[in-house]
């Protein structure tokens, strides 16, 4: 008799959780020059990062920054800023996810709340390279809640690319996860950045910029 299907809602999960159901291990250390070729920012850009954390900190000042709001203020332009918006990019939000576990009686659902992927052509959508898998949380969260629902959504990646970037934030603090598959697929924990200080928004920028450009990475499939 076939076994029943235990659904399972990503945001419910832990990071114990994760580390069972999608055997997923952390790995220690890493930096951010480990993975990705940073450059400078131009005057503009520097400029730009500065006032939308000036435009977020007023928002904090009046309370709490909802994570609908932290998309709408910070995510959307600071994701402009660094090319995101550009072609061959392109961003869903909001979309549904299943992810199977590999005991076949499991199943993951959630929902992401940014994904950039690399689409040059519509005919090859189901081909398309994860770029970087966003989860928002609202201004009064640890970034660190969304981690475990972060980690499940990039691990779906992985079944057809070699490794994928993340990101869980709460409009000031930025916390970036490097997944990569193998056997078994891990993950790393980035450096903390914030938007509301000066040295680590502009090493924010840069990363984001640099993520941006793995756009460039041919699909490394299955």
């Amino acid at each position: 008799m076939k076994a029943m299907t235990q659904n399972l809602e990503a945001s419910q999960l832990s990071l114990n959780d994760v580390r069972r159901l999608l055997k997923l291990e952390r790995q220690i250390g890493g930096s951010f020059a480990e993975f990705l070729s940073l450059e400078p920012l131009t005057d503009f850009e520097q400029q730009e990062l500065l006032l939308i954390g000036n435009h977020f900190w007023r928002h904090l000042e009046a309370g709490k920054v909802s994570a609908k709001l932290v998309k709408f203020l910070v995510l959307s332009p600071l994701m402009r800023l660094t090319e995101f918006f550009k072609v061959p990019v392109v961003l869903t939000m909001e979309d549904s996810i299943p992810i199977e576990v590999e005991d076949g009686d499991t199943l993951i659902k959630g929902r992401l709340d940014i994904l950039a992927v690399n689409q040059p052509d519509a005919e090859l959508a189901a081909a398309q390279f994860w770029i970087l898998v966003v989860e928002a949380k609202n201004s009064a969260s640890d970034p660190w809640a969304g981690l475990p629902q972060l980690l499940t959504y990039a691990y779906k990646s992985l079944q057809q690319q070699s490794s994928v970037w993340g990101l869980t934030t709460n409009g000031r603090n930025y916390q970036f996860v490097y997944l990569t598959r193998g056997n078994p697929c891990t993950y790393q924990i980035l450096p903390d950045l914030s938007l509301t200080d000066p040295e680590r928004s502009l090493l924010l920028g840069q990363v984001l910029k640099a993520i941006c450009k793995l756009q460039n990475v041919q699909l490394q499939l299955a």
